[in-house]
């Protein structure tokens, strides 16, 4: 390798301290909704909430987003991701400033055992992944929250306390000009993995430390290579270990390298050892420009309940998987969408409370299924036994001849927007719509302003429906037949296709009447 050297660290963004108006004036101020932490759950649940016109207050220890460009966080951002952007105003400044991207490729040492598109499946505006430093997607958020201007974005205050009360919870905040306390009507806790507030309320979680180890290399290098997500099960120049392979902004190159469970994490740092693995990668005279090299080894995490009283818990405050198949960020981004909806209704005397405790019916069910699902990819890439590792070996094997155990080589199912379980508002769940264009609009476009459901009428709606439709939080649409929408679900003349706020699908009603529609608002008015 000819030249390796270490690009300048990112100049990211520094914000002000502004004193608030309970240190100024030295009073306790209730506020309708508090959100702890700045990282990418707690910025999409401001974004979203002020989408809907609800004011909060952000509070945040740092004065940055990322981690002042200190290491390398989350990439890769999911189709359901990319669709709350797009509702939320900042969709197209991370499609210019990403990598789009469907197709990966799988290896088993030199040869390819499955490869998979994305977007042959897809109908949405919004394309199956695109790559994109986390960083940027705090940024974004930021400037658009700013834009819509009903946030009041608090840096540099660090939460102390956190005492629950019956009707509000009150915070005691550490700020560089002194303490203060405010009071929420809700509180959402975003603060991430290491949350203060759970630890503080003695909040039970299952957690668990894998033993699998890994290092980052971010970095750029001038040899051509497709815009695809590249693994390996078992690379000949990682000592046979997997390896991850991903193009993100800027012209980045993220690489996961799996190392022995053994493995010093600082030896395994050193930009001289990082660099003798690209040179067995990417050939010898290959010139390499490092902009982070750093070890990590996952963990999981899952709270009991993610709702306790007045308190909310998203993102990694609420659960924690390991990053295969991107399903940590996307996963706090959706947590965001489902619950900001519902806070909306409430606060504006349009729902009952009772309505809030779907966030935890829908959303933890959701992480359990993605625990599960990185569980049996940490499996398949560090097998525990000597079974698990036959057993590996004959998929492989097996993929390397036959189609069918194609998709059995397991290095990361991709994330994709959970479905809800049955529940006593929703008798058969609920279950992503994604976002289709017609009639110069799409769904999401359509969902955009306010806080309303939207039904889409296959035919002319009925006088009635309309009527109710002015009493609720609905919007009713007629569409013909040949509409995308109504041929994607199938659905035929006087069929009700209702989509909840967050773009989730609630019912398509045959035969549908005023009747069908009033018991989908139960506790909605």
């Amino acid at each position: 390798m000819t030249t390796i050297r270490f690009a300048p660290p990112y100049d990211l963004p520094h914000w002000p301290f502004t004193p608030p108006a309970e240190l100024t004036e030295g009073r306790v101020i209730r506020h309708p909704v508090v959100i702890v932490g700045a990282g990418l759950a707690g910025l999409t649940m401001a974004c979203d909430l002020a989408q809907r016109g609800i004011r909060a207050v952000v509070l945040d220890e740092d004065d940055t987003i990322g981690v002042r460009g200190a290491s390398s966080r989350g990439i890769c951002y999911a189709q359901k991701s990319l669709e709350i952007f797009e509702r939320l105003g900042l969709y197209e400044r991370i499609r210019d400033k990403g990598i789009t991207w469907s197709v990966g490729r799988t290896f088993s040492g030199n040869d390819e055992v499955y490869r998979f598109d994305l977007q042959t499946s897809s109908v949405s505006r919004q394309p199956p992944f695109i790559n994109l430093q986390q960083f940027y997607l705090e940024w974004f958020l930021v400037d658009r929250i700013h834009a819509l201007g009903t946030t009041d974005l608090r840096w540099k205050n660090m939460v102390r306390q956190v005492t629950p009360q019956n009707d509000h919870v009150a915070l005691t905040v550490e700020t560089p000009q002194g303490d203060y306390t405010l009071e929420a009507d809700w509180l959402i806790d975003a603060s991430g993995a290491n949350s203060g507030i759970r630890r503080q309320l003695g909040v039970a979680a299952q957690e668990a430390l894998g033993s699998d180890r890994w290092c980052i290399t971010d970095l750029r290098f001038k040899k051509p290579l497709p815009t695809e997500r590249w693994t390996w099960t078992d690379a000949p120049f990682n000592e046979h270990r997997a390896v991850w392979q991903h193009l993100m902004g800027d012209g980045v190159w993220r690489i996961d390298y799996q190392m022995s469970p053994d493995s010093d994490p600082q030896e395994v740092s050193k930009p001289e050892v990082a660099a003798a693995r690209l040179r067995e990668q990417l050939g010898p005279d290959v010139d390499v420009e490092f902009v982070w090299i750093g070890p990590y080894q996952y963990r999981d995490l899952l709270l009991d309940e993610f709702r306790h009283g007045r308190i909310f818990f998203i993102g990694d405050a609420a659960h924690v998987v390991s990053p295969f198949g991107a399903r940590g960020g996307n996963t706090g981004i959706q947590d965001a969408a489902n619950l900001g909806w519902k806070l909306a209704l409430v606060l504006t005397g349009r729902a009952d409370q009772r309505l809030l405790d779907s966030y935890q019916a829908e959303r933890r069910p959701a992480a359990v299924e993605n625990l599960q699902v990185t569980g049996r990819t940490a499996r398949f890439l560090a097998p525990r036994s000597s079974v698990e590792h036959r057993l590996r070996r004959a998929a492989i094997a097996l993929a390397r001849r036959h189609a069918f155990a194609r998709t059995l080589v397991n290095t990361g199912r991709m994330s994709a927007a959970n479905a809800y379980p049955p529940s006593a508002w929703l008798p058969d769940g609920a279950r992503s719509l994604q976002n289709i264009a017609f009639d110069d609009t799409s769904i999401m476009q359509l969902l955009r302003e306010g806080t309303r459901f939207l039904c889409l009428w296959v035919g002319t709606p009925p006088a009635t429906v309309l009527a109710l439709a002015d009493r609720l939080p609905l919007t009713v649409r007629a569409i013909d037949a040949d509409n995308p929408v109504a041929r994607h679900l199938g659905a035929g003349a006087g069929t009700a296709i209702v989509i909840r706020p967050d773009a989730y699908l609630a019912a398509a009603i045959d035969a549908a009447d005023a009747t069908a529609l009033q018991r989908l608002f139960k506790d909605i008015a």
